[in-house]
């Protein structure tokens, strides 16, 4: 993976299938990712996908993991604000649409899972 990739997560989980098969995904996913030293350059949460990064996420820990490797994450004011999560945030910084258009305009690749 190039430095210059970032990630999307637009749900709470990866692909279309039932919620926990999702999250059980993502926790895989993301396990492999931080154990690789091929970081992405950020990874950008909104939709849905904003729960990840939030209290109660069966994801946190790779995460942690990641953000303590480097990885930027950049999540969706506007989605936290709608789902009222703003307060339940445990990664990542806050961030508005500039800052997920700026890292999409910067990115050489962008993977939506």
């Amino acid at each position: 993976m190039s430095a210059s990739t970032v990630i999307l997560f637009t749900r709470f989980g990866l692909g279309q299938a039932p919620a926990e098969l999702q999250q059980t995904l993502a926790d895989k996913f993301l396990c492999l990712l931080a154990g690789s030293d091929d970081l992405p350059a950020r990874l950008l949460f909104y939709g849905e996908g904003v729960k990840l990064v939030c209290a109660g996420s069966p994801v946190l820990e790779p995460l942690r993991v990641l953000e303590a490797k480097g990885a930027e994450f950049v999540i969706c004011g506007t989605c936290l604000n709608y789902f009222a999560l703003t307060d339940q945030v445990q990664v990542g910084t806050i961030g508005g649409m500039p800052a997920m258009i700026e890292a999409l305009k910067r990115a050489e690749k962008v993977i939506s899972v």
